[in-house]
């Protein structure tokens, strides 16, 4: 790195919205005065780092300093109100556009040292020192041209890292990351003298018994950690962490330039806006069995207001399980048909597009409105017709899975797109999924929360609806943690079935499933009502599978032996008590989703997750947490946390997952939001 001329004194002060309020010809004005007042005013003593070579300053607490300061550690300094540190040598990047003298003759030297005044200086520095002893202070390459820009960004991550900085309800042994030094756990609070203050602290340990103190005030430094593993505690005063910080960031970035580019596209595209509501959105809203929810209100009024728009819509559609995004989704699908376009829903499986494909037919069956499925489950005959009518605009709503992706696939006049659990796509179905984004009206439903973090980063970009509310009338799910006993399961079925209900019975083993359905036959042979089982798993061609929950749905099986296949976007009201024979088995999202298949109308539910004679701590404490989360539309009220890491991997992708996991999830939104308005603050 080339370094320019050598400075003799410098002033650095906080972060602080004091001094950033301030522009560069206040600091060359009123260099003297700030000088001044850091003899007498503890203001100025406390946020201010005032410079010169040859100085002796403790080295450790000059570090200090600067993090005390707001400034924040990274691997390579690029922009105010960072600094970086390689032995003795640091690197700051001030916020303040000023500094005291430079290498001059000796006399202008006086006369500066004197007069003390500030010269304009928007670059980074560079000291080096030798023990506690400054050597040298040299100027860096690293300049801003736009100081007004470059205070804007500061200022807006000053105010992330407060939104994404939640320590409420904070315990003994939590993980937090602090921004400079990476993951420790949290042991509590402690009030330690320094140079004759009492200072209020956060203490964390790090790896090999390390501790850090941090003091109460600067919170937005600190971050809970969520994430899918155990976190890997950091070493303090190590590089790895800056590295790992700056791999994030990069990352990050490219992930955020596709996002932009998206809202670029969408920015300058246009359409001829949808018709207003009508006659066909009256009777369609009349004819839904159920009350809408506030939260269903909001997003159908959301999504009409996209569609009478020019711009196309590209909206992501959060929502508990069971909480009524596929009405939503309807809804706007009517909006576009009756204004002369088709609309395609895609789903993961075929049994979800089955489940949608009968529900939309019944609802539309007194409407002028021709719906048909597409998927490999028909005959090649019956899937080149189907493609050919939707070519025709003889089809309307067209319901199916990736199949409709596929190149012999064309429409006469396609305006809305649907994405039923996106993430489930593989790489080459969310590649052309991408590139029709630009286009059309997009639709995205997530079956998973987003995490509020998550929801704050990307809502400058993408428009969010989040249906948190139960249906009017839902009741919570009874949950029951107990040892596995088949006097239990026994009386559990026959209680549901002499109500007329029906079960599902997860036996989450493929190989051993045709035992736990002989194990039941036997189990419940005297149960006065009669009791018919099916048995439902991945490894069932797909046509059987389909049979077999068509016969569920049907009410000609009241008892479905099925491993987590069931996990997905069934919704069968008349399927009130799961029973799970080992929840050992399952991660505490998969078993939150399993659990919201049932419960889904005004009847009481009651989930049973058994467990063999020994519990591990671990497997204990997903349970109990699963018992915890029993409220309804609790999957966004408990931080649970590969529930959260789930919903934010759903949203931004598998290969984010890691990126999250190495710095936490709050962090990860954190980069991501100052990723995104710092590109566009470029456009």
């Amino acid at each position: 790195m080339h370094l320019s001329s050598q400075i003799d004194q410098v002033l650095i002060v906080s972060i602080t919205p004091y001094f950033l309020e301030k522009g560069n010809f206040w600091f060359e004005r009123n260099i003297r005065k700030i000088l001044e007042a850091r003899k007498t005013q503890s203001f100025f003593v406390a946020n201010t780092i005032f410079v010169e070579k040859n100085q002796i300053y403790n080295f450790s607490q000059f570090l200090r300093k600067l993090d005390e300061m707001g400034y924040e550690k990274v691997y390579q300094v690029s922009e105010p109100g960072e600094f970086a540190q390689r032995g003795g040598v640091v690197d700051v990047f001030p916020i303040n556009p000023a500094l005291i003298s430079s290498r001059q003759s000796s006399e202008s030297k006086k006369e500066s040292s004197e007069n003390k005044c500030g010269v304009n200086l928007n670059f980074a520095i560079r000291l080096e020192f030798l023990g506690n002893r400054i050597e040298e202070i040299l100027q860096l390459p690293i300049k801003i041209e736009d100081e007004k820009s470059a205070k804007e960004i500061l200022k807006k991550k000053l105010k992330s890292q407060k939104l994404f900085s939640d320590l409420k309800g904070l315990k003994p042994g939590n993980y937090l990351v602090h921004l400079d030094h990476g993951i420790g756990k949290f042991l509590g609070f402690s009030t330690p003298v320094v140079q004759g203050s009492t200072l209020h602290t956060y203490v964390l340990e790090y790896a090999q018994g390390d501790k850090l103190y941090v003091p109460v005030g600067l919170e937005r430094k600190l971050s809970r950690y969520i994430g899918f593993i155990e976190p890997k505690i950091s070493r303090l005063g190590s590089s790895l962490w800056q590295r790992v910080k700056k791999k994030v960031r990069e990352e990050t970035e490219k992930l955020a330039k596709e996002l932009l580019e998206i809202y670029a596209k969408r920015e300058i595209s246009t359409r001829p806006p949808y018709l207003p509501e009508d006659e066909i959105d009256f009777r369609i809203a009349s004819s839904f069995r159920y009350e809408e929810t506030p939260d269903q209100i909001e997003a159908i009024e959301e999504i009409k207001k996209d569609l009478e728009k020019e711009k196309p819509m590209d909206r992501l559609l959060c929502g508990d399980v069971g909480f009524g995004k596929t009405e939503v989704a309807l809804r706007a699908m009517i909006k576009v048909v009756k204004s002369g376009y088709q609309t395609v829903m895609i789903c993961p499986t075929t049994i979800l597009a089955n489940q949608h494909f009968q529900n939309f037919k019944q609802r539309l069956k007194n409407l002028p409105i021709k719906v048909a499925m597409l998927s490999r489950l028909q005959s090649k005959k019956e899937q080149k017709e189907i493609i050919q009518k939707l070519g025709t605009g003889e089809i309307d709503i067209i319901v199916g899975t990736h199949r409709l992706l596929s190149k012999d696939v064309s429409f006469k006049n396609l305006g809305l797109l649907i994405i039923d659990d996106e993430q489930r796509f593989g790489v080459r179905q969310k590649e052309k999924l991408k590139k029709m984004r630009a286009s059309l009206d997009i639709l995205s439903l997530s079956a998973t929360p987003i995490p509020r973090t998550l929801y704050l980063s990307l809502s400058s970009l993408r428009n969010i609806s989040l249906i948190q509310t139960p249906p009017v009338g839902r009741l919570p799910i009874k949950t029951f943690i107990l040892p596995f006993k088949e006097k239990l399961i026994k009386e559990a079925i026959e209680n549901e079935i002499k109500r007329g209900g029906q079960v599902y019975y997860l036996h989450n083993r493929v190989e051993t499933i045709k035992s736990a359905k002989k194990f039941l036959e036997c189990l419940t042979w005297n149960v006065k009502h009669e009791l018919k089982l099916g048995i439902a798993h991945g490894r069932l061609k797909e046509k059987e599978l389909v049979r077999v929950m068509s016969d569920f749905q049907n009410k000609k099986i009241n008892v479905l032996i099925a491993t987590t296949i069931i996990e997905n976007g069934l919704d069968l009201p008349n399927v009130n008590t799961l029973i799970v024979a080992d929840a050992t088995r399952l991660g505490l999202a998969e078993a939150y989703q399993i659990r919201g298949r049932i419960g889904r109308s005004y009847v009481q539910a009651f989930a049973y997750f058994l467990y063999p004679s020994r519990l591990t701590e671990k497997a204990k404490m997903r349970l109990d947490n699963l018992k915890e989360a029993e409220e309804l539309g609790s999957g966004y009220k408990i931080a649970l946390k590969d529930l959260e890491i789930r919903g934010a991997g759903n949203i931004l992708g598998k290969e984010q997952s890691g990126n999250i996991n190495k710095v936490g999830l709050n962090l990860y939104c954190q980069i991501l939001s100052e990723a995104i308005e710092k590109l566009k603050a470029k456009c």
